[in-house]
């Protein structure tokens, strides 16, 4: 029996974040007065490493103690379930009240009512917080463009149901966030001003860029206005080869040199090999640009964000990052993409959680690699973009949700019909995977003109025997 009570006041409120970019909009959220009265705000972290037990049990994510500074004691996750996994554990329903009674003594909540807000409700620490505190409504944190794409996977509905709201970044105004949307969940933004504010905090933490190669340490605003390259994780499901990563950071380099920037910060990520930064200061010796990688912040490297409003660059330029896109909607910096179209032609598994960011900023940033203008500024804050582009776009990220979770959003079907029997064959190669379209029986399987044969019952039955056939001789 859960011990939990309703609460007539104000409720203890734990905030659970596994990233330092979901610290950020935590932190923005609360400081916009979007996370409602709360008794108290106790931030939850859990480590995201892969082998948390190898590591200590972090008191934030990388780099994102600045931020919860301003929420008083911090608590840890690990801590508690150490030596089970944070990542994957969930208690089993019959222990959870003995798993509330445990952490209301460990963590001095005594009975008051109790309030979560969670950075990725699908995960591990979310669900065990939901299953332990099973009368806690629920409130999910979703960073960067996470908000504009399906909900990954059926969630319990016991869970789903509980969900108040979804927290966001206003990145793309008009364009409905579809995250939980099945459920009927509320989108909120988290304003701009308020994201800015975090980042601009974050910043003044900063050390400067260091270069590469054992070149000259420059002034400190030696790398103000230069050209920020943004790494990608090489560890992320979907992600490119190594070899192929490499060569795309070269090419990115090569291309803002030819638009005449002299001074360039690249930004690993965390997991990026320490080679892949020494091969690319090599290449930048070659080229006579002057390679710095950014200095820390206390507890890890820096995110992009806080690299916006300390360095104030000329061009942000990355794969298929979000923060390409609140670069110009959030921060009014020019961005651009490059191979962002074979990072989605590669992709996998289709359910990829990554892959409507990365459609988003395919059809909104110009590439750097052709002749269109480096820098064009996705719609922002107070913008409207154009009616007939706004409603392409939303087609767009519709079907590819549909096809990537179509029983989870099976209402989307006549939608994505539509659209994919007008859509582009370009589009439809680039977005939309042959097989997963004939497998749903849905346009562009096939060309137009075999299209007939294809809803022909005679000939699918016939392609099912032949199918038969095989599978017995092998």
């Amino acid at each position: 029996m859960s011990v939990s009570v309703p609460y007539g006041g104000s409720p203890v409120q734990l905030l659970v974040v596994t990233t330092s970019h979901g610290a950020a909009l935590l932190a923005a959220a609360a400081d916009a007065g979007l996370l409602g009265p709360a008794r108290e705000r106790l931030p939850v972290v859990a480590s995201a490493a892969p082998v948390p037990e190898a590591v200590p049990a972090p008191a934030a994510p990388p780099g994102a103690a600045p931020p919860l500074a301003r929420f008083g004691r911090v608590l840890s996750w690990d801590a508690v379930v150490r030596p089970l996994h944070p990542g994957g554990w969930v208690p089993r329903a019959d222990d959870a009240p003995l798993w509330e009674r445990q952490l209301r003594a460990l963590w001095g909540l005594g009975g008051a009512g109790v309030e979560l807000v969670v950075e990725r409700v699908e995960s591990a620490p979310a669900r065990a917080l939901a299953r332990i505190f099973p009368d806690a409504p629920l409130t999910v944190l979703a960073p960067g463009l996470s908000a504009y794409g399906p909900t990954p996977g059926r969630l319990d509905p016991l869970t789903g149901t509980r969900v108040r709201r979804v927290l966001h970044p206003d990145v793309l105004p008009g364009l409905r966030p579809l995250l939980l949307a099945e459920f009927g969940t509320a989108a909120r933004a988290v304003p701009a001003t308020a994201l800015r504010a975090v980042a601009a905090e974050w910043a003044r933490e900063l050390e400067p860029p260091v270069p590469e190669a054992g070149g000259r340490a420059p002034g400190e605003d030696a790398f103000e206005g230069c050209a920020l390259l943004l790494g990608q994780d090489p560890a992320a499901p979907g992600a490119l080869p190594p070899a192929e990563e490499g060569r795309l950071y070269g090419r990115m380099l090569r291309r803002v040199r030819e638009l005449g920037h002299r001074t360039v910060v690249w930004t690993p990520h965390p997991a990026a090999p320490a080679h892949r930064v020494r091969g690319l200061a090599a290449l930048a010796g070659e080229l006579g640009v002057t390679l710095g990688v950014p200095g820390g912040v206390p507890g890890g490297a820096p995110p992009a964000e806080a690299l916006y409003e300390r360095l104030r660059p000329a061009l942000v330029a990355g794969c298929a990052s979000g923060a390409l896109l609140t670069a110009g909607a959030l921060h009014g910096l020019p961005a651009a993409r490059l191979g962002t179209g074979a990072l989605l032609e590669g992709m996998v598994p289709y359910e990829n959680a990554d892959r409507v960011p990365a459609v988003l900023v395919h059809e909104l940033l110009p590439d750097l690699a052709a002749g269109e203008p480096a820098g064009v500024v996705p719609p922002g804050p107070g913008e409207t973009a154009e009616l007939a582009e706004l409603a392409e776009l939303a087609g767009l990220v519709r079907a590819v949700a549909y096809c990537m979770w179509p029983r989870v959003r099976p209402e989307l079907r006549g939608e994505a019909e539509r659209f994919l029997a007008a859509c582009s064959r370009d589009r439809l190669r680039r977005h939309f995977a042959r097989r997963r379209l004939a497998a749903l029986a849905l346009p562009g399987a096939v060309p137009a003109s075999l299209a007939p044969l294809a809803r022909s019952t005679t000939v699918r039955r016939t392609a099912r025997r032949a199918r038969a056939v095989v599978r017995a001789v092998r």
